[in-house]
């Protein structure tokens, strides 16, 4: 996933401002100030690590942000490595108050991207010789959509959209305000001549008729089964025949996952990559 670096250094930045406020007085009132440290930050749990080149990023922003020299960061571990109990991924080093300052931003998102590329590998394993996609969804926490994007491609899954605005996605809500299938179809295509975009059109099914009804209009490039069961999605994709992508989607879970990708769909989406996965344990510790 291609990611814009002004977007996360400013959500670093409201983070930041949110954490710290008018001073970290536990620090102010107890480090002086021109004490020079070291910490490492500590694996506790097994997993898939995600977050180390965000944390590098948190480490320089709070440094700018305070106008403070910057922290000597090494690092011992990248993004994507299967990490244990006791391994170290990075250290750091300088201005005590600094390291404090940094620390509960860089573990948090660290450890909430750590245990979602965690549970993405976890899940993309359960699929790995099947010709199918694992597809994340828009079920991501409130401005934290970026990190948790990061992590799920760390994990082996895809990223499907980053919001609203990179694809059009008629869904079952969509279908019913426009007055059906092929109104919503029809006037999707027309939006996109009159703007002169070029996005896909995907469209959310919810039963074998409403598949017979997108292949009559076509004009779209994924046709979504949402909450289909397995004989009905079995029996959908052999109807569309490769003529679009297909997306299974709805209750996704590792219970799941492998008898919904034997059916034959291309991709299948899963909000619990996101909103279901826990956090790694990961500490930052004076050494």
């Amino acid at each position: 996933m291609e990611t814009n670096p002004h977007q996360l250094r400013d959500l670093i930045r409201l983070a930041l401002i949110e954490d710290i406020g008018d001073g970290d007085h536990s620090s102010l009132s107890s480090v002086p100030a021109n004490a020079t440290k070291r910490a490492h930050l500590l694996v506790k749990q097994e997993g898939i690590l995600a977050g180390v080149e965000v944390a590098q990023i948190i480490f320089h922003e709070t440094a700018a942000f305070f106008n403070e020299p910057e922290l000597k960061i090494t690092v011992l571990l990248q993004d994507g490595t299967p990490v244990k109990r006791g391994d170290i991924v990075l250290t750091a080093e300088g201005n005590a108050r600094l390291i404090l300052k940094s620390e509960r931003l860089v573990l948090n998102i660290m450890q909430r991207m750590s245990g979602i590329a965690t549970y993405a590998n976890q899940m993309v394993k359960l699929i790995s010789d099947l010709p199918v996609k694992l597809l994340d969804t828009r079920k991501t926490t409130p401005n934290f959509r970026i990190f948790e994007k990061m992590a799920v491609e760390i994990g082996g899954a895809v990223n499907h959209r980053m919001g609203l605005y990179d694809m059009i996605m008629l869904k079952d809500n969509h279908v019913d305000y426009a007055g059906g299938i092929e109104k919503a179809i029809t006037s999707a295509n027309t939006y996109l001549k009159e703007t002169g975009r070029k996005l896909k059109i995907e469209i959310e099914t919810r039963n074998l008729e409403e598949v017979k009804e997108v292949l009559r209009v076509g004009n779209v490039d994924i046709i979504m089964l949402d909450n289909f069961s397995l004989e009905n999605l079995r029996e959908a994709v052999k109807l569309i025949g490769g003529r679009f992508e297909t997306e299974a989607s709805g209750n996704i879970t590792e219970k799941t996952l492998r008898a919904v990708a034997e059916t034959g769909v291309d991709g299948i989406s899963s909000g619990a990559l996101t909103h279901q996965a826990r956090s790694l344990d990961l500490s930052l510790k004076a050494f």
